[in-house]
């Protein structure tokens, strides 16, 4: 019995001789999971999925797929061995063929493959149909890169490697793509590893996130742990979902803000009474209440479809952002207080 489907244990990446990420410790626990590595461009992210689709050598740590190891210090599987399916970025279409024909190549792959997938359903989901006898240089990037996804995608690989997977795709377009993906996906069991910079699509996409940020992975959780309870101030950062305010903690559930005042909570991490941290406040964390005598400054709105986004400027002028709901009856322009509900109680507190 397999114990995971997928393993990555204290591999140091790199390319050209130079390390990119090191330490990595990724587990894929059962057959057809989607895990996300998310992080900012350049970090090193293709180079792991090179490198896990037997492109690159590792010289630490091993590689596991389905109990065999593909990648160490001894062993490297060729990559035509490897029953691993690469979709990069960039164009990867074969000029001299058609896009059918681009498409269709993955089906030679992988006869042997107990899946069902649909190339006819593959090409209406991914909107490729009028384009399948044209060549490659007829075609947009956003179709391109479509292409080599439903190429990948009918291959039917063991593990399945989409980097920046949607990122020539039109925003409109997007969403529905990302919906009908997923579901191929867990309908076949294709196990798959998606690299992307954008925290909405790991987060969707993704039963868990690795979030890599100074050549490390920071954080390996579910997207839910990595948006509420990140475990570094990297990781807060790099998500932009909120602010670190200075605090002291009053007791076992409260802290002291010199602008809110008291904050009532549950800490996710003890600390002693009469210490100094820097609190988590994200966007849904405050209320607003327009009787309330806790006035901020309004700096900025941002209009986010369900909800306005406010910028609040406090006495010590900090900034602090609070979503609102659009069907709010009021809406508050710039220049005007934003009244924050009081006694402020947050579900969870997070402090660095």
């Amino acid at each position: 019995m397999i114990k995971n489907f997928f393993e990555i244990n204290n591999v140091t990446f790199a390319i050209g001789g130079k390390d990119k990420v090191n330490d990595v410790n990724i587990t894929i626990e059962q057959e057809g999971d989607i895990i996300c590595i998310l992080g900012p461009s350049g970090i090193g992210k293709t180079t792991i999925l090179r490198t896990i689709a037997g492109l690159e050598k590792i010289n630490k740590g091993q590689i596991i797929l389905k109990d065999k190891i593909i990648s160490s210090n001894q062993i490297h599987v060729e990559p035509e061995k490897r029953n691993i399916a690469l979709s990069f970025q960039e164009n990867s279409l074969f000029p001299h063929y058609t896009v059918d024909k681009n498409i269709h190549l993955g089906l030679k792959k992988n006869k042997q493959s107990n899946k069902n997938i649909d190339s006819k359903e593959v090409i209406k989901i991914l909107n490729l149909k009028d384009v399948l006898n044209k060549y490659p240089h007829q075609i947009s990037a956003g179709e391109s890169q479509r292409a080599s996804l439903a190429r990948s995608l009918i291959s039917q690989p063991d593990l399945l490697l989409l980097d920046e997977p949607l990122s020539n795709v039109d925003q409109s377009f997007k969403e529905d793509i990302q919906v009908s993906l997923k579901q191929i996906l867990k309908n076949n069991k294709i196990t798959t590893i998606v690299v992307t910079h954008d925290s909405y699509e790991a987060f969707y996409l993704g039963s868990k996130c690795a979030l890599i940020l100074d050549n490390e992975v920071k954080q390996f959780d579910d997207p839910y742990n990595v948006y509420h309870f990140p475990n570094s101030v990297q990781v807060v950062n790099f998500l932009n979902r909120g602010i670190l305010i200075p605090a002291r903690v009053t007791g076992g559930d409260s802290l002291e803000n010199e602008d809110l005042g008291i904050i009532k909570g549950k800490f996710i991490k003890h600390y002693p009474t009469g210490s100094n941290v820097q609190l988590l406040l994200q966007p849904e964390d405050l209320e607003h209440d327009d009787d309330s005598n806790l006035k901020l400054e309004v700096v900025d709105r941002k209009f986010r479809g369900t909800n306005f986004i406010y910028t609040l400027r406090t006495a010590s002028n900090k900034l602090i952002p609070v979503a609102v709901h659009t069907h709010h009856w009021e809406q508050h322009e710039v220049n005007e207080k934003f009244g924050i509900k009081r006694p402020i109680q947050l579900e969870h507190i997070v402090c660095f």
